[in-house]
This record gives C-alpha cells, sequence and structure tokens, in this order.
C-alpha cells in the first residue's frame, strides 16, 4: 500500500493540469485492470478524464458506489519542498491525506477478497474523478447517475484526526461581487469621484453579518481587490465570497439576502452573482441508518468501534445526499494539514481502513 501511495503522490496531479491528472489517471486504470475490472474511460477536454471500475457481485440488485478523486491541490514541482516520507509512524507528502491515501485504500479493500477468488455480495462500483477540488463541474453528472442504482456510497475522502467518519458535511456556495463607481483624480477632482473600494467596504462588513453560528452558517469574504493606482479615486472594486450552510434552507436564506443588498455610496453600483456548487449532506435518517450498519458490522466482524462526526468542507458526497442514497464519508486514511505542507496521514490508518472497506463491501 505504501509503494502504491508513493507513486500516486510522487505523480503530481493539480486539478488545472489535465496531463498530469490523466497520468495519475493512467496508473489507478492500470491497477483496476490487474484487478479484473470492467474498465470504462471519461476522457475530458480541459480537466483529466474520469475512470469508472466495475467490480461483479454474487447476487442482483442496487451495488455499492466507491467514491475518490485524483486531483489535489498542489501543483508541478511541490515535491521538491515538500517531498514524500515517512516519520514517526506518519506519511507526509503532497495529496497524501487528500485523497490519494484514499485512492489506495480503496483499491487494497477491493483486492483483499478478490485476491482469494471471492467477489463482493452487491456488485461494487468504484468513480476515481479528476476536478473534484475544483468543483466537480465534468463529474458531478456522472456521480449522480452512479449514485442512483447504488444502494450505499462510500467516499473515500480523509477521515477526521481521531479517525471518526464524516456523517454530515455543509453545503459550500458562494458569490462575487462587483462595485462600479466613478474614476476621477485624487486630488483636484476628488468631489467628482465615486469610490468603489469604499462602497466595496460598506458591503464587506453587511455580508460579513449574514454568518450566523447558531444555525452553522458562515459568510466569509476571502478575496477583494480594486483600483488601480493612489491617487486615482477607482472606479471598480472586486470581491469572492464563501459560504457555508448546514440546511437547504439556509442558503434560500442567504441568497435572499445577498441580492437584496443595496448601495450604500451615491453613484455606485452592484453586481451580486452566486449559486450553491455542493448542497449541504445532512446527518439524516439514510445517513444515520448507514453509519449505525456500519458500525455493527466493522464491531461484530472487525472488533473496532467506529465514531461519527462531520465537517464544514465539502466533498463529492455532497452531490449524493439530496438524490436520498444513503453516504458514509471519510472512508479514506486520517491525519492532519489538509491543503498545507503540514499534509500527513497516519500510517496505520492504510491497513485500519483497507479492512473495514472490505468489511463493509463483503456484509453490507
Amino acid at each position: 500500500m505504501i509503494s502504491l501511495l508513493k507513486q500516486l503522490v510522487e505523480t503530481e496531479s493539480p486539478s488545472h493540469d489535465k496531463s498530469a491528472v490523466d497520468r495519475v489517471g493512467a496508473i489507478v486504470a492500470d491497477e483496476c485492470r490487474k484487478l479484473g475490472a470492467q474498465v470504462e474511460l471519461h476522457p475530458q477536454t480541459k480537466t483529466g478524464g474520469h475512470i469508472v471500475a466495475r467490480f461483479p457481485g454474487t447476487v442482483e440488485g442496487r451495488g455499492i458506489l466507491i467514491l475518490s478523486h485524483m486531483d489535489t491541490v498542489f501543483p508541478l514541482g511541490t515535491l521538491k519542498k515538500m517531498p514524500f516520507y515517512q516519520k514517526d509512524g506518519k506519511i507526509f507528502g503532497p495529496g497524501v491525506l487528500d485523497m490519494k491515501g484514499g485512492i489506495v485504500i480503496a483499491l487494497k479493500a477491493i483486492s483483499s477478497f478478490l485476491s482469494s477468488g471471492r467477489l463482493a455480495t452487491l456488485p461494487v462500483t468504484a468513480l476515481f474523478t479528476s476536478d473534484e477540488e475544483i468543483g466537480s463541474h465534468t463529474s458531478r453528472a456522472l456521480i449522480e447517475s452512479l449514485a442512483r442504482d447504488s444502494s450505499i456510497v462510500f467516499v473515500m475522502e480523509s477521515g477526521l484526526v481521531d479517525g471518526a467518519l464524516k456523517t454530515w458535511r455543509k453545503g459550500v456556495g458562494g458569490f462575487d461581487i462587483s462595485v462600479k463607481g466613478r474614476a476621477a483624480h485624487a486630488g483636484g477632482d476628488h468631489a467628482e469621484g465615486r469610490n468603489a473600494i469604499e462602497e466595496m467596504a460598506h458591503q464587506v462588513i453587511a455580508i460579513q453579518k449574514l454568518t450566523d453560528y447558531s444555525r452553522q452558517t458562515t459568510l466569509n469574504v476571502g478575496v477583494i481587490n480594486g483600483g488601480t493606482v493612489s491617487n486615482v479615486v477607482p472606479d471598480d472594486a472586486f470581491a469572492e465570497v464563501d459560504v457555508r450552510v448546514m440546511l437547504p434552507a439556509e442558503w434560500e436564506r442567504v441568497e435572499a439576502e445577498m441580492k437584496n443588498l443595496k448601495p450604500v455610496v451615491d453613484g455606485t453600483s452592484l453586481n451580486i452573482t452566486g449559486r450553491l456548487n455542493r448542497p449541504p449532506m445532512p446527518y439524516n435518517e439514510a445517513n444515520k441508518g448507514a453509519f449505525e450498519k456500519a458500525y455493527q458490522i466493522a464491531k461484530d466482524k472487525l472488533g473496532m468501534e467506529l465514531k461519527a462526526g462531520g465537517s464544514g468542507g465539502g466533498s463529492d458526497g455532497n452531490f449524493v445526499a439530496p438524490l436520498g442514497i444513503p453516504v458514509l464519508d471519510g472512508m479514506g486514511a486520517y491525519g492532519e494539514g489538509l491543503h498545507s505542507e503540514r499534509e500527513y496521514i497516519f500510517t496505520k490508518s492504510l491497513e485500519e481502513r483497507a479492512k473495514l472497506l472490505a468489511s463493509l463491501i463483503q456484509n453490507w
């Protein structure tokens, strides 16, 4: 497992580099073929292709879907300053936690019973996508289509640092805010100008106030820019806003409030656009039932006691939840330092999670 993980991590795969992600895809597809899978390639024009690997079961019925993604947030060349290495029971490297460790676990779980000549009870489909880190725009339809034919979806994103699975996730959306003012000379004609940055400052404060911690709703103005030089009254400003919501109704509230924003500075105008990219994945009855079933299987078959948790971050599991299909997320390796130079997994989590996934597949 560590050898394959090293190969995947050292094959860097930033989301926006199609050929780089396709190189990881070639490795994954080859591993699936070695396991006897029926492999389907879904090539894309701007992002890496998506890979579907199908494994038959011993009974007919809605099968099991395993979701993984092959792209990372790290640019090519990151390995020079952030190499793959092992130390003190941990494995470090770009994408080792998010989520190449999960890919390795999925492949090992499947191979563990295939190598003994057994088949899963239900048919298993493994989907490896290429654009999760940038919104899953080309893979969403494929994810939803495969999920509709499944009885359970296991998402191989990283678990919480204590090993807990992710039984809920917040929805993820965002807004772009553009302000138009009027340019003027800052010294000779200041009164004739309409400062777009001043207007944006008012809007930033209003937007931040839409955060409601009691509802677990957060808005974050994370990017802002405008103007050209200091002696010109700026006639434009731009901001990007990140939104996280626990319930669909909260997105509707936030969207209505955002569309109701009005300019404060006379002579300026606002243009606001946005959408909910990933709907919430709540801890509903379907996910609660899935966790309870997984808990019992893990306890009875492995002597393992599972823990449940959640995350403010989104995953491809968010697309599955609104379909009414049970989801268990965070099935991958666990560690800390997502998207940073500190990213690592606990080495023991590779074997532990592979045994868990294999047991769930065989006993679901």
